[in-house]
């Protein structure tokens, strides 16, 4: 039987209990002295060198096996729609696709064991078996590339790496260890800065990873990705500030960690609304879907014709990509000044539906690279959100938000794979570019919610006007 949480009958009052819990943590927890940041920045790093780059290794595997040369690492296909290059591009995408699915549904499990977890025990152990996974798939990419494995190791690798939180659960809790240290006046732009990590070492991995694929093709690249996880989990273990003030030992494996999650939309609290819980994680939802599901096939999308891109414009390609994230912060802090939260993500996802709707309708590498300046201005909106959730819930409950986040995420991950690897290859033949369109028309829901929300939001505390 688990043992009562504060605020329930039996338990401990705060007072009683917090001189005995301080102790027990001080001596038994080391406290680090480093901030959360560069272990996004250094496993953010290494997931977008990895991913082009697995891509693009899955399309050269798979067209050889089919006897499609259209492409190389050096650039240049066909200019015309192959047969072949549309068996390959089905392929890549249902494989991405098999990878995706399993690491969702063995991840939903484990994100909200392990968030809920970190509450008690601290966002050390949560950082470091989340560094871990992401090392074991690494290591299993490596021997795929080295040993021409079956791809279907590929897809063991992302399983395995679910197992142990994924990348979801180790954002999650750098998200939750922000919210542990800062006030609710300061948490949006600090989750922007935290969010500049992704967008700085989401560039410097897209541009690094491009041309090197180029020189050197692919196993190299996959060591530094494997270097930069054994930094990540030795910075985690040994030099990462502990957040959570007094640290507990509870059992792993009890159903008291998934009631958590659960008692996030049920137990009653001053303020909670759970309507506003609700719909803000469906705001995000959407977000993330489309985000996922675009970012998913736009590599496929840059490879074929009429584009054609080799690995060195992808990664510039990637690097625009990410550029959204580093602009996140100058945004947050400049239309702060003038708009309150809800309005600046309003805006940012009016860049994001423009930006879409460029790359439905483009044909030549300008126009590309125009969509990606247009949507450097849309990934405020998901800093905005993660803020206004976690001054929902009481300090206590930030792991077990973050991984509820990280469940709605892993979930907007599937429907994204599962939607847009299907439609891509689907409407090859009458609209390339229209996942890109139809994803402009959902950011629609999102925008018409978090206006609604703003005009009802019964607690200022919630907007930015903050005093």
């Amino acid at each position: 039987m688990d043992a009562p949480s504060p605020g329930e009958p039996g338990a401990l009052a705060p007072a009683e209990e917090a001189p005995r819990s301080e102790i027990a943590g001080r001596s038994r927890v080391w406290r680090g002295y480093g901030p959360v940041e560069p272990i996004i920045f250094l496993a953010s790093f290494s997931l977008v060198l990895q991913g082009p780059l697995t891509t693009q290794y899955l399309w050269h595997r798979l067209g050889a096996e089919v006897g499609y040369n259209g492409t190389s690492r050096g650039g240049g296909c066909n200019h015309t729609l192959d047969p072949k290059q549309q068996e390959v591009e089905t392929l890549t995408s249902h494989w991405s696709l098999y990878s995706n699915l399993s690491g969702f549904f063995v991840g939903l499990f484990s994100a909200t064991l392990l968030g809920p977890w970190s509450d008690s025990v601290g966002r050390r152990p949560l950082l470091v078996l989340a560094s871990l996974g992401l090392l074991l798939q690494v290591i299993l990419n490596i021997l795929v590339v080295s040993l021409d494995l079956h791809v279907g190791f590929l897809v063991l690798g992302r399983v395995l790496c679910a197992l142990f939180g994924d990348y979801g659960s180790l954002l999650g809790s750098g998200f939750a260890s922000v919210a542990d240290v800062s006030t609710t006046s300061t948490r949006t732009f600090r989750m922007a800065v935290l969010e500049a990590c992704l967008g700085i070492s989401g560039m410097l991995a897209g541009i690094l990873g491009g041309h090197w694929i180029k020189a050197q093709g692919y196993q190299n690249p996959f060591w530094l990705a494997l270097a930069t996880l054994i930094i990540t989990t030795l910075y985690a273990a040994l030099v990462y500030q502990e957040s959570v003030p007094s640290p507990q030992r509870v059992p792993l494996f009890t159903l008291h960690h998934y009631r958590s999650v659960f008692h996030l939309f049920t137990a009653p609290a001053p303020g909670k609304s759970r309507k506003h819980l609700a719909l803000y994680l469906l705001a995000l939802f959407l977000v993330l879907t489309i985000h996922s599901g675009t970012w998913d096939i736009i590599v496929l999308y840059e490879l074929s014709w009429p584009l054609c891109w080799g690995s060195n414009l992808i990664g510039y390609g990637s690097a625009a990509q990410h550029l959204s994230y580093l602009v996140s912060v100058a945004q947050v802090w400049l239309f702060q000044l003038c708009l309150r939260d809800s309005w600046v993500a309003e805006v940012s996802l009016a860049f994001n539906i423009a930006g879409m709707v460029v790359f439905s309708v483009a044909k030549t590498t300008t126009l590309m690279f125009i969509g990606y300046g247009i949507l450097s201005f849309s990934l405020v909106i998901t800093p905005v959100i993660r803020a206004k959730l976690s001054r929902l819930v009481d300090r206590s409950e930030q792991g077990a938000l973050f991984s509820c986040i990280a469940c709605v995420s892993g979930i907007a991950m599937m429907v994204a794979t599962g939607i847009f690897n299907s439609l891509y290859p689907a409407t090859l033949n009458f609209m390339k570019g229209f996942p890109f369109l139809l994803g402009a028309f959902v950011l629609l829901i999102p925008a018409i919610l978090i206006g609604l929300l703003e005009k009802s939001d019964p607690r200022p505390e919630y907007q930015k006007s903050l005093h």
